[in-house]
């Protein structure tokens, strides 16, 4: 804030700087939540919207169908295989009955056992079909699960290779989608942002400045938070030629604000001096002597030495003299500040 201000003032302003960000800060909500519904506007798009709906339902049910049908298999060859275990047990346990009943045989070479050997050598040939049989059952299941898990592999392959035909026709429906809700937003941003250039240009000294300058907060938040995050990027193509544009505008217009700022500086030089100080505000001329510059060209001033009561870069009065008191004081004060006399107009 300006020295050159009153107190009051000062506190004044700074309340109004206050209303002008909660203005804006009002505005950003509103703002924020349309532009964050715009989306709404379009129809959420997935995957499944671009699927033949009869046939992918004609897969899954075949899907279905045949997970199922892996689950029975699996079950019917895990009872198999534990049937087939314990085949084998009973096998392996007769086999070395019969090897240890063997062994006796041998040595005590009884004629009576003979019919007894060929009862086991019968009865272990019984266990072995049996286990045979048993084995026969479990690779039949074998195959059955195997045949239900290429059918349902060759099922959900079927229904992959439609989804991926149709993720190329999603995307790009997603793409144009997203290009229309990013118009939604430029075609909102865009207006507000030239409003806002506007009242910056013309109305930021109103009356109403704090609401000028609210809504300015507003439309820059606007455009840099809720829309530059969304510009397509393509690569960064998008992106580093929309830096490109707004940088030429902004240059463009500092480039001709600064030619015009020195023309107009150029000509009020060119002035008498009494002219340019009643061109000059008090409150302008006094902040900047307060910044130990000329008010007239803006220029670094010594304003110290009391030798200077002209400025040495335009030649405008800086300090003359009461004509009451002639005691030496800033040109631009409206009264003296030796004996109160007022200044001459």
């Amino acid at each position: 804030m300006s020295k050159a201000l009153r107190w009051s003032e000062r506190w004044f302003r700074f309340g109004l700087w206050i209303v002008a960000l909660v203005f804006a800060s009002f505005l950003i909500g509103l703002g924020s939540n349309i532009v964050e519904n715009l989306p709404r506007v379009e129809q959420q798009l997935t995957l499944e919207d671009f699927l033949d709906r009869d046939a992918a339902a004609a897969l899954r049910a075949e899907i279905e169908a045949a997970r199922l049908a892996r689950q029975a298999a699996q079950e019917a060859h895990d009872q198999a295989q534990l049937k087939l275990n314990i085949a084998r047990s009973d096998a392996s346990t007769a086999r070395d009955t019969f090897n240890n009943w063997l062994a006796t045989r041998r040595a005590t070479q009884l004629a009576e056992q003979d019919r007894e050997l060929v009862a086991r050598s019968a009865q272990l040939d019984t266990l072995k079909a049996a286990e045979r049989q048993a084995l026969a059952a479990v690779q039949a299941q074998q195959q059955a699960l195997l045949d239900q898990q290429q059918a349902e592999s060759r099922a959900e392959t079927r229904l992959n290779d439609m989804r991926a035909a149709a993720g190329g026709r999603y995307r790009d429906e997603l793409r144009s989608q997203e290009l229309r809700v990013f118009a939604y937003r430029l075609a909102l941003t865009l207006p507000l942002l030239g409003v806002a250039g506007w009242l910056f240009a013309r109305q930021r000294k109103s009356t109403w400045w704090p609401f000028v300058w609210g809504f300015i907060y507003f439309a820059l938040f606007a455009f840099f938070v809720e829309l530059v995050p969304y510009i397509p990027s393509y690569g960064g193509w998008i992106r580093y030629s929309v830096g490109i544009v707004l940088t030429v505008l902004v240059g463009r217009y500092a480039i001709l604000a600064l030619n015009r700022y020195l023309e107009r500086q150029k000509q009020a030089e060119a002035l008498p001096d009494v002219e340019r100080r009643k061109e000059l505000s008090y409150d302008v001329a006094l902040a900047r002597l307060g910044k130990k510059v000329c008010p007239g060209c803006e220029r670094s001033v010594d304003l110290a030495n009391t030798a200077i009561d002209y400025c040495p870069h335009c030649g405008i009065c800086l300090f003359d003299h009461c004509t009451a008191c002639n005691e030496r004081k800033s040109a631009f004060a409206r009264f003296c500040h030796a004996c109160g006399t007022a200044a001459k107009s």
